[in-house]
């Protein structure tokens, strides 16, 4: 099992500690409707450092990851980062992932951490046909921690004081010295609310860690575990490898149609997306049940005629909203918000509604 430099921290706070794609991971500290309230009134810090973060170097650089990428990397400016996906040739997703242009010859990129060993291998198997391109992991070396809440620039101010945090637009990315150690601070993240993730050297991870805490604390910062993590991305209705999407998942039936550039040029799974571009036949929507019952995964969907059109990606209680919620991946014809859906649970048919995207407004919106 794997663990991260700030894992030490986790176990001496208590947290419940879960496997999470082969990492000791904290799920909970508090609990994970406090952590997750926290997150969207005040601000709270991540540790999400099992992410894996590899260099892509060289003349061909862009070359190579317009190649390997659905969206317009030529469109990112030095000091900007670009959500992205990788697919397959059948046009199944590889990973979705973050690129982060440094100049025009060094790109940092940022993955999932159950996908980190594939897209690894993915990029190598290409690599040897662009002359001069490196591609360098530097999983095993950095950590990642995310900042967020509407009080996050108030807490950076006190830690990062050289950083001019409202300035820094979003999905844009800068570099500074903290205790001597060069971080690289970037307008990202995954709850919806205002906020940074800073890439660290593992050796300088818990003295941030601690001293973002120290400072928040009359901001009301928490700890947050990867459960609150996945209700805050869920109300904002974003996806998440293996649940929204997947090999068999093409981005243009999963609300990603924004981030395939079909016009920058080739690049892998181009031709299966133009197919489907003709003849979408699925999207990837939201839901709220009536009453209690949770959806989960892999949950089915039916119409009002009884016939199956869907399934659960994704379900929960919405601390926000106090109700179930849920994203589903259901026939085009069904996605209108308003359509009356009902869901299996434990052989049971529960009533819904199937509502826009996100659930919530946050402090970005």
């Amino acid at each position: 099992m794997k663990k991260t430099a700030l894992y030490p921290w986790h176990e001496k706070a208590g947290a419940r500690i879960i496997d999470f794609g082969g990492w000791l991971m904290p799920v909970q500290y508090s609990g994970i409707i406090a952590e997750h309230r926290a997150v969207r009134s005040a601000a709270g810090l991540f540790d999400v450092s099992h992410m894996g973060n590899f260099y892509v170097k060289g003349p061909r650089a862009e070359e190579f990851l317009q190649h390997m990428t659905t969206n317009d990397l030529s469109r990112a400016k030095n000091g900007q980062a670009q959500y992205n996906v990788m697919l397959y040739p059948s046009g199944g997703i590889v990973d979705d992932l973050i690129i982060y242009r440094i100049d025009a010859q060094t790109f940092f990129i940022i993955v999932n951490a159950g996908n980190c060993e594939k897209d690894y291998q993915w990029l190598q198997e290409h690599v040897a046909e662009y002359d001069g391109v490196v591609l360098e992991d530097h999983s095993a070396a950095m950590s990642l921690i995310a900042l967020q809440g509407p009080k996050a620039f108030d807490i950076l101010k006190k830690v990062l004081p050289s950083l001019v945090a409202p300035s820094l637009g979003s999905f844009h990315f800068c570099t500074l010295e903290y205790r001597g150690v060069e971080l690289m601070v970037a307008r990202t993240g995954y709850t919806g609310e205002i906020g940074v993730e800073i890439c660290v050297p593992n050796e300088m991870a818990l003295p941030l860690w601690e001293e973002l805490l120290r400072s928040g604390q009359p901001e009301g910062i928490l700890p947050i575990g990867l459960g609150a993590r996945d209700t805050l991305r869920l109300e904002m209705g974003y996806s998440l490898y293996g649940h929204e999407i997947d090999e068999d998942t093409n981005p243009l039936e999963a609300r990603l149609k924004w981030v395939v550039k079909l016009d920058k040029g080739h690049f892998i799974g181009r031709e299966a997306c133009l197919q489907v571009e003709l003849n979408p036949k699925r999207s990837v929507a939201g839901f709220v049940l009536e009453g209690r019952a949770l959806p989960r995964q892999g949950c089915k969907l039916f119409n009002s005629d009884h016939q199956e059109i869907g399934r659960v990606c994704s379900g929960t209680l919405s601390p926000t909203l106090q109700e179930p919620v849920g994203t589903c991946s259901l026939l085009r014809e069904y996605q209108k918000p308003g359509t009356r859906v009902f869901v299996e649970i434990r052989g049971t048919m529960q009533p819904g509604t199937i509502r826009p995207l996100p659930f919530v407004k946050t402090s970005l919106s």
